[in-house]
């Protein structure tokens, strides 16, 4: 059966069965386990369990053992249509699997049976327990039943499994790595950002270094942008709920949304978005048909509530900062605009260092405003954009927002994974909403066609795939500290100042080690958080006015001119070099 399957079809398959065994083997381990859900997923597979006690990294060993041996024994996966009601009495004990059941409306279900543990499922799975050849429990974490903090906290075991032994170490290997450059464990190492449960949860707090890494990028990106025609604009952080029930954002986005706050007995809340303040601002002005397109870019502070379950370092926030633009342009101008936007996004993603990226075009969900018409040509526009601009893309169906379709863009790092970046949205809903109108070439009010569109995404999760992707390794460019200067005395130390002050008013980023340590051990500091060059200053050095520069790889380069060592470190930050 497996056999006739695709091969990313088997290894769901493979991995779906595992998760199974596992639950037979925690049955084994602890008798009264209730037992939820346990699909695989795209790293491997999970089950989710309440237990009479809570599980430690020390209990995964048993679990294994336990595995090891229901796959040694191969026993084989057996399933049956049975009734519900039959179906509820054999899992009369089991009060998630009631739940289950009972959202299922057909009258019959499928259960499969190895070696004695019955599990509610529609498959599919291996035929034999031994046809499970490598697998490995990695990770202990909670999970609220159904996603919801208001029901029981379960716990989830993560694991994962492979056709063979070989593919389990090499998947192994790119853990260890990813683990290596987790940004959460490099911000700290690094001393980049820090989370505070006491301050909020989600809510980021950017330390210098990390600040320096953050003021590059968006340095970078107000350039590119007023290269490109946008005016920057700021806009208020907070509005009344008025303007979100115009936008349609309070009927479709409010569990996203904060609770109102009441100001001058007027409610206002938190803005999750950045476009109603642009309309804002546009609709001060009558606007006329020469006017257009009109391009506002902001770097925007927006507010969604996340639950706490699904906070992740950088990566999933409660408060972030988009690259935020929106184009009011003629219905005319839109695909022009729209292939404008993909050339800078694949320019965006190629000085940052990333090659590899898929492209998604959303289309409409169950849940949608404005009428078909107009999501179909929306949809069609975007469909001729990434065609015209060469770009490979795949449908991804009912995943456009509800108030346009999109192209979503997710950037691949240096380990291989996926994450959300750059979007490109049609809204025809907004404009008529607000009246966003322009005069036209004869004397009538049309309504413009509004883009969003992000480049980079949100700034947090930006730099999080940033840090990831380069190890915290970040090009000279990019590197908080550019330039470490490392005296071997203090009577070296007035020169090592003199150079970083020089550096400083050339706008690089240099910094004096003026400690009263080793040599060596201000070297190994500064490689540890892997500043690019550090010059060594000794005698010799202030005699010749040479300087002598070691990398964070460990290259040594002596005797060599400082003025040309910062001519070639200034080139590589114009060009942006990446390596």
């Amino acid at each position: 059966m497996v056999a006739q399957k695709t091969s990313q079809e088997t290894l769901a398959i493979v991995r779906h069965s595992a998760s199974h065994i596992m639950a037979q083997a925690v049955k084994h381990l602890f008798p009264d386990a209730k037992f939820a859900i346990g699909p695989s997923i795209e790293e491997g597979f999970y089950y989710d369990f309440q237990l009479p006690r809570a599980l430690t990294p020390e209990d995964l060993p048993a679990i294994e053992q336990r595995m090891g041996e229901i796959v040694a024994s191969n026993v084989p996966f057996t399933y049956k249509t049975i009734s519900k009601t039959e179906a509820r009495k054999i899992f009369a004990d089991q009060p998630f699997k009631m739940e289950l059941l009972e959202d299922i409306t057909d009258e019959t279900v499928t259960i499969y049976d190895q070696g004695g543990f019955t599990d509610l499922c529609r498959g599919p799975h291996v035929a034999t327990s031994g046809e499970v050849k490598a697998f490995k429990l990695t990770s202990i974490a909670g999970a609220y039943w159904r996603g919801d903090e208001k029901r029981p906290m379960l716990q989830r075991i993560y694991g994962t499994a492979f056709p063979s032994s070989e593919e389990l170490a090499e998947h192994l290997n790119r853990i260890e790595e990813a683990n290596k450059r987790d940004h959460r464990k490099l911000g700290k190492e690094l001393d980049l950002f820090s989370l505070h449960d006491e301050a909020g949860p989600g809510l980021v707090y950017w330390h210098p270094a990390g600040s320096a890494i953050r003021l590059a990028v968006e340095d970078f990106w107000k350039k590119e942008h007023a290269k490109r025609g946008y005016q920057y604009v700021y806009t208020a952080h907070i509005g009344k709920v008025d303007l979100w029930k115009t936008s349609g954002h309070w009927n479709f986005y409010r569990e996203n949304m904060y609770s109102p706050m009441v100001i001058d007995e007027q409610e206002y809340v938190l803005k999750p978005m950045n476009c109603i303040g642009h309309i804002m601002i546009y609709k001060t002005q009558l606007r006329s048909y020469r006017d257009l397109p009109i391009r506002y870019a902001e770097l925007g502070t927006v507010y969604r509530y996340e639950r706490s379950g699904v906070l992740h370092g950088l990566s999933r926030v409660r408060g972030f900062t988009q690259d935020d633009a929106h184009i009011f342009c003629r219905f005319d101008q839109l695909e022009s605009e729209v292939m404008r936007v993909l050339e800078l996004t694949r320019y965006m993603m190629k000085t940052f260092g990333f090659e590899s990226y898929k492209v998604f075009l959303s289309t409409r969900p169950d849940h949608y405003a404005g009428s078909l018409d107009m999501w179909d040509e929306a949809t069609e526009i975007l469909r001729q954009s990434l065609i015209k601009s060469g770009m490979d893309y795949v449908v991804d169906p009912g995943e456009g927002v509800f108030y346009g379709p999109k192209i979503d863009t997710k950037i691949q790092d240096a380990l291989g994974h996926d994450w959300q970046g750059p979007t490109v949205q049609v809204d025809f809903n907004l404009p008529k909403n607000f009246e966003v109108n322009y005069i036209g070439e004869d004397g009538k009010e049309h309504m413009v066609a509004m883009v969003h569109r992000t480049v980079l995404g949100s700034m947090e999760r930006f730099l999080a795939v940033l840090i990831e992707h380069y190890g915290g390794a970040f090009p000279v460019w990019l590197a908080p500290c550019q330039v470490k200067i490392i005296p071997v005395a203090d009577r070296h130390i007035e020169y090592a100042q003199k150079i970083a002050g020089d550096m400083i008013d050339e706008g690089l980023r240099a910094e004096v080690d003026a400690r009263s340590e080793r040599m060596n051990m201000k070297i190994r500091e500064a490689q540890l958080q892997k500043v690019p060059y550090m010059i060594i200053l000794g005698d010799k050095e202030v005699a010749s006015g040479n300087i002598s520069v070691r990398t964070r790889t460990g290259e040594q380069m002596n005797n060599l001119d400082l003025a040309a060592f910062k001519e070639k470190l200034n080139a590589a930050i114009k060009s942006r070099a990446l390596d």
